[in-house]
């Protein structure tokens, strides 16, 4: 199993992150589109990184990415900003993206959630087809889109979006464990029941509802994960948030022989 290193606020340049990922021992960075470096991929700058240190990379799309917006400029231009980052991981030879599912507005009522898209099924899940097929299209085989549990896959409608994804061979699911234990649990049976499709993990501990902890200061059964990781042979990230949690949680690893 690779393990990976995600981007750091600390180290936002890619040579940077490859210095620290190869002290590690680890395989790959985990390249968040979220910050401005990576607004558009500079993929002869990653290969060069990527060779120099002999690692590579996977990406994690932009967190507010949604292209069931009903608004369809803002819907294009995360759909087109998403195949964009399709087409240069296949260049790139990135082997995965993760992806957050967005489960859209929703207006509080007195006594639920009104989620909007639930409310215009047509209209998102005729979304969701267009992207699946988009996708499928720019990735010829070669990448993998994994949905990464947020908390959400326990409201129906999103269940129901995250195995139509799951019809297609080019996307995969991510399990986002602090995320799991964060929110009560309500992504794992879901996951469970998909688990041959599992591709990819965020490693980290969590606490009640804090997550994104070093290895070995929450209350995770961290083996139990790292074992159906194993199973599964997916690339896991160590989903801390800096370099020196980082360098905690891969000691932590290194004692307890997961690397």
């Amino acid at each position: 199993m690779d393990w990976g290193i995600p981007t750091l606020i600390e180290l936002p340049g890619p040579e940077e992150s490859a210095r620290l990922c190869r002290e590690l021992g680890f395989s790959f960075i985990e390249l968040n589109m979220n910050l401005p470096e990576y607004q558009q991929l500079d993929v002869p700058l990653l290969q060069s990184v990527a060779e120099r240190y002999s690692i590579y990379f996977t990406i994690h799309l932009d967190e507010n990415l949604d292209m069931c917006d009903f608004n369809p400029r803002v819907a294009e231009a995360y759909m087109q900003t998403m195949l964009d980052a399709v087409r240069s991981a296949k260049e790139l030879g990135v082997p995965l993206l993760n992806m957050h599912l967005s489960g859209g507005v929703y207006f509080t009522l007195p006594n639920k959630k009104a989620y909007l898209y639930d409310m215009n099924r047509e209209h998102f899940f005729g979304k969701i087809r267009e992207a699946i097929a988009m996708c499928e299209e720019a990735a010829e085989g070669a990448v993998t889109v994994c949905i990464e549990n947020t908390g959400v896959f326990a409201l129906p409608f999103l269940k129901e979006a995250v195995e139509l994804f799951l019809q297609s061979p080019s996307f995969g699911l991510t399990f986002d464990i602090g995320h799991d234990h964060s929110a009560g649990g309500v992504d794992k049976a879901l996951i469970m029941e998909h688990e041959d499709r599992l591709r990819h993990f965020h490693i980290h501990d969590a606490l009640g509802r804090k997550n994104h902890m070093i290895l070995g200061t929450g209350e995770l059964d961290l083996s139990w994960y790292i074992a159906l990781a194993e199973r599964h042979n997916c690339r896991s990230v160590l989903e801390v948030k800096t370099v020196q949690a980082l360098r905690e949680s891969a000691e932590w690893l290194r004692k307890h022989k997961f690397i």
